[in-house]
Protein backbone atom coordinates (compact mmCIF):
# COMPACT_ATOMS: atom_id res chain seq x y z
CA UNK A 1 0.00 0.00 0.00
CA UNK A 2 3.07 2.37 0.50
CA UNK A 3 4.05 1.60 -3.12
CA UNK A 4 0.04 2.38 -4.28
CA UNK A 5 0.16 5.80 -2.08
CA UNK A 6 3.34 6.58 -3.27
CA UNK A 7 2.47 5.83 -6.77
CA UNK A 8 -1.04 7.77 -6.41
CA UNK A 9 1.10 10.46 -4.32
CA UNK A 10 3.19 10.68 -7.39
CA UNK A 11 0.19 10.79 -10.12
CA UNK A 12 -1.26 13.21 -8.06
CA UNK A 13 2.25 15.46 -7.82
CA UNK A 14 2.38 14.53 -12.24
CA UNK A 15 -1.24 15.67 -12.39
CA UNK A 16 -0.79 18.68 -10.40
CA UNK A 17 2.45 19.25 -12.81
CA UNK A 18 0.36 19.20 -15.70
CA UNK A 19 -2.21 20.98 -14.40
CA UNK A 20 0.56 23.74 -14.09
CA UNK A 21 2.23 23.07 -17.96
CA UNK A 22 -1.45 23.04 -18.93
CA UNK A 23 -1.82 26.43 -17.11
CA UNK A 24 1.24 27.74 -18.57
CA UNK A 25 0.73 26.27 -22.24
CA UNK A 26 -2.96 27.90 -21.66
CA UNK A 27 -1.25 31.09 -20.17
CA UNK A 28 1.14 30.82 -23.31
CA UNK A 29 -1.56 30.65 -25.60
CA UNK A 30 -2.96 33.63 -24.50
CA UNK A 31 0.15 35.70 -24.40
CA UNK A 32 1.12 34.44 -27.92
CA UNK A 33 -2.92 35.70 -29.01
CA UNK A 34 -2.08 39.37 -27.14
CA UNK A 35 1.37 38.96 -29.00
CA UNK A 36 -0.38 37.97 -32.27
CA UNK A 37 -2.71 40.86 -31.60
CA UNK A 38 -0.31 43.28 -31.07
CA UNK A 39 1.43 42.19 -34.07
CA UNK A 40 -1.03 42.37 -35.88
CA UNK A 41 -1.91 46.23 -35.08
CA UNK A 42 2.06 46.95 -35.24
CA UNK A 43 1.58 45.47 -38.70
CA UNK A 44 -1.39 47.66 -39.90
CA UNK A 45 0.95 50.32 -37.98
CA UNK A 46 3.77 49.75 -40.00
CA UNK A 47 1.49 50.10 -43.18
CA UNK A 48 -0.26 53.82 -42.16
CA UNK A 49 3.13 54.32 -41.80
CA UNK A 50 4.69 53.05 -44.75
CA UNK A 51 1.74 55.10 -46.82
CA UNK A 52 2.76 58.04 -44.89
CA UNK A 53 6.48 57.46 -45.62
CA UNK A 54 5.23 57.35 -49.27
CA UNK A 55 3.58 60.41 -49.49
CA UNK A 56 6.15 62.29 -47.49
CA UNK A 57 8.75 60.87 -50.09
CA UNK A 58 6.53 62.47 -52.63
CA UNK A 59 6.16 65.13 -51.15
CA UNK A 60 9.60 65.42 -50.83
CA UNK A 61 10.68 64.86 -54.17
CA UNK A 62 8.03 67.19 -55.49
CA UNK A 63 9.65 69.67 -52.84
CA UNK A 64 12.84 69.06 -54.49
CA UNK A 65 11.56 69.71 -57.69
CA UNK A 66 10.24 72.69 -57.05
CA UNK A 67 13.40 74.04 -55.41
CA UNK A 68 15.65 72.82 -58.27
CA UNK A 69 13.16 74.50 -60.80
CA UNK A 70 13.43 77.76 -58.14
CA UNK A 71 17.33 77.73 -58.33
CA UNK A 72 17.25 77.39 -61.94
CA UNK A 73 15.18 80.00 -62.22
CA UNK A 74 17.32 82.20 -59.73
CA UNK A 75 20.53 81.51 -61.62
CA UNK A 76 18.19 82.66 -64.60
CA UNK A 77 16.82 86.01 -62.51
CA UNK A 78 20.64 86.41 -61.59
CA UNK A 79 21.82 86.19 -64.47
CA UNK A 80 19.56 88.32 -66.46
CA UNK A 81 20.09 90.93 -63.59
CA UNK A 82 23.56 90.73 -64.22
CA UNK A 83 22.88 91.33 -68.27
CA UNK A 84 21.37 94.15 -67.22
CA UNK A 85 23.45 95.89 -64.83
CA UNK A 86 26.12 95.87 -67.36
CA UNK A 87 23.71 97.10 -69.86
CA UNK A 88 22.92 99.84 -67.70
CA UNK A 89 26.35 100.46 -66.40
CA UNK A 90 27.52 100.65 -69.75
CA UNK A 91 24.65 103.11 -70.62
CA UNK A 92 25.71 105.31 -67.82
CA UNK A 93 28.81 105.22 -69.16
CA UNK A 94 27.80 106.00 -72.95
CA UNK A 95 25.71 109.18 -71.10
CA UNK A 96 28.43 110.33 -69.27
CA UNK A 97 31.14 110.25 -72.67
CA UNK A 98 27.94 112.00 -74.24
CA UNK A 99 27.58 114.67 -71.71
CA UNK A 100 30.91 115.15 -71.74
CA UNK A 101 31.69 115.50 -75.37
CA UNK A 102 28.17 117.91 -75.11
CA UNK A 103 29.73 120.25 -72.39
CA UNK A 104 33.21 120.40 -74.22
CA UNK A 105 31.60 121.43 -77.59
CA UNK A 106 29.15 123.93 -75.62
CA UNK A 107 32.47 125.22 -74.08
CA UNK A 108 34.15 125.49 -77.29
CA UNK A 109 31.80 126.97 -79.08
CA UNK A 110 31.55 129.69 -76.05
CA UNK A 111 34.79 130.20 -76.26
CA UNK A 112 34.41 131.11 -80.36
CA UNK A 113 31.59 132.75 -79.41
CA UNK A 114 33.38 134.91 -77.02
CA UNK A 115 36.54 135.12 -79.77
CA UNK A 116 34.01 136.22 -82.55
CA UNK A 117 32.41 138.93 -80.41
CA UNK A 118 36.13 139.96 -79.48
CA UNK A 119 36.86 140.27 -82.92
CA UNK A 120 34.14 142.32 -83.79
CA UNK A 121 34.41 144.51 -81.21
CA UNK A 122 38.05 144.95 -82.10
CA UNK A 123 37.81 145.46 -86.16
CA UNK A 124 36.91 148.49 -86.87
CA UNK A 125 36.37 147.73 -90.38
CA UNK A 126 34.27 145.12 -89.68
CA UNK A 127 31.94 147.17 -88.00
CA UNK A 128 31.98 149.72 -90.79
CA UNK A 129 31.03 147.25 -93.27
CA UNK A 130 28.19 146.12 -91.09
CA UNK A 131 27.25 150.04 -90.80
CA UNK A 132 27.45 150.39 -94.73
CA UNK A 133 25.57 147.23 -95.05
CA UNK A 134 22.65 148.35 -92.59
CA UNK A 135 22.50 151.39 -94.49
CA UNK A 136 22.67 150.11 -97.69
CA UNK A 137 19.80 147.51 -96.54
CA UNK A 138 17.93 150.67 -95.45
CA UNK A 139 18.38 152.20 -98.76
CA UNK A 140 17.45 149.19 -100.69
CA UNK A 141 14.21 149.10 -99.03
CA UNK A 142 13.85 153.06 -98.96
CA UNK A 143 14.37 152.57 -102.92
CA UNK A 144 12.51 149.86 -103.62
CA UNK A 145 9.35 151.85 -102.12
CA UNK A 146 9.78 154.57 -104.24
CA UNK A 147 10.30 152.52 -107.03
CA UNK A 148 6.91 150.66 -105.98
CA UNK A 149 5.29 153.79 -105.90
CA UNK A 150 6.65 154.69 -108.90
CA UNK A 151 5.32 151.50 -110.51
CA UNK A 152 2.00 151.90 -109.32
CA UNK A 153 1.68 155.71 -110.46
CA UNK A 154 2.92 154.74 -114.01
CA UNK A 155 0.06 152.01 -113.89
CA UNK A 156 -2.65 154.16 -112.76
CA UNK A 157 -1.23 157.05 -115.82
CA UNK A 158 -0.96 153.96 -118.78
CA UNK A 159 -4.48 153.19 -117.56
CA UNK A 160 -6.18 156.38 -117.73
CA UNK A 161 -4.33 156.96 -120.65
CA UNK A 162 -5.52 153.69 -122.22
CA UNK A 163 -9.28 154.49 -120.61
CA UNK A 164 -8.83 157.66 -122.94
CA UNK A 165 -7.86 156.12 -125.91
CA UNK A 166 -10.71 153.20 -125.45
CA UNK A 167 -13.15 156.34 -125.16
CA UNK A 168 -11.25 157.97 -128.17
CA UNK A 169 -11.66 155.17 -130.53
CA UNK A 170 -15.79 154.31 -129.17
CA UNK A 171 -16.32 157.83 -130.66
CA UNK A 172 -17.17 160.01 -127.57
CA UNK A 173 -13.69 161.84 -128.16
CA UNK A 174 -13.54 165.19 -128.97
CA UNK A 175 -10.41 166.43 -130.96
CA UNK A 176 -9.55 168.83 -128.02
CA UNK A 177 -9.57 165.96 -124.88
CA UNK A 178 -6.92 164.56 -127.27
CA UNK A 179 -4.68 167.40 -126.39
Amino acid sequence: MEDSQAILCYISLLKDMLDQVNGEIESNFQITREIESEIIKCSEIEKSLAGKQSELTKRLYVSEFEINTLLVLAHGSKNSVENLDKQISDLKMKRDETLKRINEKQKGFMKQCLEFQRDVDNNDDLRAMLSEKEFLENEFCRLDKKNNMLKNSMQAFVEEILEDLHNCNSGYCSPLALI
